[in-house]
């Protein structure tokens, strides 16, 4: 006897809403164990592999690869052996995608909860007792010691669009089949709260919603994933913290001659030593006596939290796009275990192995754009911290030294910082250390 059991997709950190389906790793009619990895999805943070959180037989998938689901929603059923089926009538194994958006199926039923895989919520104990399986949305919220609360009936993303515009649902008026609040409802009720009535759709004025793309030999690419989450991030940092920019010129010849010195050493021939290395050294030497830099601000609480630990993240161009992948307490790393986690951070970004846990909790980031033969730039903050260094390229031009004229090693560095919670005079002072700790690298071996 088997009962089948519906998998819907789980949050997968940090509150995400939604998830884009890369490729299935079962079939239809495929058995799958425990905590099988079945499906392969993309979320705003990182790639990840899905286990199932039960052992059976694959008996319909909710989605096609590329399609974009939303947490909540149904993702997988599998026949589980073991349970009774007499209240289940089966139906044939199939690709459910073009199924209507609330499926009719059964799952069992219970008042108990227990836990299942972590990410996963709650699942129900089956007691071989079904029930018309009913939308995410219109269940009684559930706490994590699995007590149910009055609120609102709403989907996860309805509650996150409500979360980031300050509405209390409780305030919308609710038009769903099952009394939930829907998006149109949210959106109607945002549209009133205007001071400037919302345009009408071109949709609805009988106008095409674009021009034909092949007309204008365009090509149109699904704003999605890691590049959805980048630009909503980057959009929000822009108009959230007010930035300001500062430059700095620098000889870091002393800087190029130590490196060169440090790749014959035998205390550094199996690690791959860069300039970025020295940079982020510096950096973290610098932030010592310049804590300000390495903060953030609390705008619920109206606090300013200075950290004393350093996760360091590294702007990262890769296959799916800018990410900001960081080193955890990069603070307590010597050179050599600094110079080997930044190798092992940007292979791990570009082979897409990127995890979600090394996309978040960053302290202050370097972006090395110098990489790209750029002299410099003005970086936009990540999102929650204080500070951002622009290391460009390192150029041999004439430079005065010694009160001569010779070729030397020069670069640019630029810093962007949160005006409100770091000063001008804090700003520079910290950006003049770090060129300082460049032009004469000895004062790593002394801070260090």
């Amino acid at each position: 006897m088997s009962t089948t059991q519906t998998f819907l997709l789980p949050d997968l950190g940090e509150g995400l809403t939604e998830a884009e389906l890369l490729t299935w790793l079962v079939a239809v009619g495929d058995t799958v164990e425990l905590n099988q990895n079945i499906a392969e999805v993309e979320t705003a943070k990182a790639s990840v592999e899905l286990p199932s959180p039960y052992a059976g037989t694959v008996v319909a998938l909710y989605a096609d690869e590329g399609a974009t689901i939303e947490v909540g929603r149904p993702f997988i059923d599998i026949a589980v052996e073991g349970a009774s089926t007499q209240d289940h009538t089966p139906t044939a194994p199939q690709n459910l995608v073009s199924s209507s958006p609330d499926p009719s199926d059964s799952r069992p039923a219970s008042k108990e909860r227990t836990p299942v895989l972590v990410g996963y919520g709650v699942a129900e104990e089956s007691t071989g007792r079904r029930r018309r399986r009913t939308n995410a949305a219109t269940v009684p919220a559930v706490d994590a010691v699995g007590t149910e609360q009055e609120r609102p009936l709403a989907a996860p993303p309805v509650r996150f669009a409500a979360k980031q515009n300050g509405v209390d649902l409780a305030d919308v008026p609710a038009t769903g089949d099952r009394g939930q609040v829907t998006r149109d409802d949210l959106e109607q009720y945002l549209a009133r709260s205007a001071a400037d009535p919302v345009p009408e759709p071109a949709a609805a004025r009988g106008e095409s919603a674009r021009p034909d793309a092949a007309v204008l030999d365009e090509e149109r690419t699904p704003i999605k994933g890691v590049r959805k989450h980048t630009a909503d991030a980057m959009v929000r940092s822009a108009f959230t913290a007010p930035h300001v920019t500062e430059f700095v010129t620098v000889d870091v010849t002393p800087a190029v001659d130590l490196l060169a010195q440090l790749k014959e050493s035998k205390h550094f021939r199996s690690v791959r030593i860069t300039p970025l290395a020295l940079v982020a050294k510096a950096l973290l030497v610098a932030l010592r006596s310049n804590p300000s830099l390495n903060s953030a601000w609390d705008e619920a609480n109206q606090e300013i939290v200075t950290k004393r630990y350093v996760n360091l993240g590294i702007a990262a161009a890769t296959p799916r796009g800018l990410m900001v992948p960081n080193i955890k307490n990069a603070h307590t790393l010597s050179l050599r275990d600094l110079a080997e986690a930044l190798t092992t951070l940007t292979t791990t970004a570009k082979e897409g192995r990127t995890g979600p846990q090394d996309l978040s909790a960053g302290t202050i980031t370097i972006t090395n754009v110098g990489v790209f033969g750029v002299d410099s730039g003005t970086p936009i903050l990540n999102p929650g911290e204080a500070a951002i260094l622009c290391f460009g390229a390192i150029r041999r031009q004439p430079w005065e030294h010694r009160g001569e004229i010779a070729l030397r090693s020069v670069t640019t560095l630029s810093l962007s910082f949160d005006h409100r919670l770091v000063d001008g005079e804090q700003g520079s002072r910290f950006l003049a250390t770090i060129a300082d700790i460049l032009s004469d690298p000895v004062t790593l071996i002394a801070l260090s």
